[in-house]
């Protein structure tokens, strides 16, 4: 696998899917031009471009270069990096029919393009200082913010705590807890959450 120190930004799922089993790295989606209006999301890329920079592949069409701009537009330039597919026609195994423009996009392209693209793009095999303990899945639901009886009301209190959008995955919550904070500061406030909901139930 190839690590990857910033946080990649790609289109779609299917996109995310291909990916996941070339690069050790956070992805997000930008659910295609579904970022032009969810500003939960765009103030999320912001803070994950200042806090780990980013890297954004998207397809070569007109579409993903929309997406692109947009993204690259809305942080500074020196916390974004860009790698680009070339121009391969074809059609995506999922798919009845080419797309528009007739490119494969990111999900259609071969590994070694992938790589390839990566490289030019001066971001590949990039190493990150470790920040002690992570936060896992376990820690979550042992400390109730996943799959308990209260868990839906402490973990919309941890996201607006650390201003995360609600629609946040657990597996992505875990990402974005262990990119925004250390351990420590999650226990800090994961206690100050329990004690709030005490108090109120007193």
């Amino acid at each position: 696998m190839i690590k990857i120190d910033r946080v990649v930004i790609v289109e779609g799922k299917y996109d995310k899917i291909r990916l996941t089993p070339i690069l050790d790295a956070v992805i997000i989606e930008t659910d295609g031009f579904g970022i032009f209006k969810d500003k939960a999301k765009q103030k999320l890329i912001r803070r994950l471009a200042e806090t780990k920079g980013l890297l954004i592949l998207t397809d070569s069409d007109s579409a993903g270069f929309r997406i692109r701009s947009f993204i690259g537009g809305s942080v500074p330039p020196d916390r974004v990096a860009h790698a680009y597919i070339p121009d391969i026609f074809g059609k995506e195994r999922r798919k009845e029919s080419p797309s528009k423009e007739g490119k494969l996009g990111v999900e259609g392209v071969p590994d070694e393009v992938l790589v390839k693209a990566l490289e030019n793009a001066g971001v590949t095999c990039t190493q990150t200082q470790s920040r002690g303990r992570q936060v896992t899945v376990t820690d979550l639901y042992e400390d109730g913010i996943s799959g308990g009886t209260d868990s839906r009301s402490k973990r919309q209190a941890l996201l607006k705590k650390f201003d995360l959008p609600e629609r946040l995955s657990t597996s992505s919550l875990v990402k974005m807890i262990n990119i925004f904070m250390t351990y420590d500061e999650y226990k800090t406030a994961v206690n100050e959450i329990a004690q709030t909901a005490g108090q109120k139930g007193v």
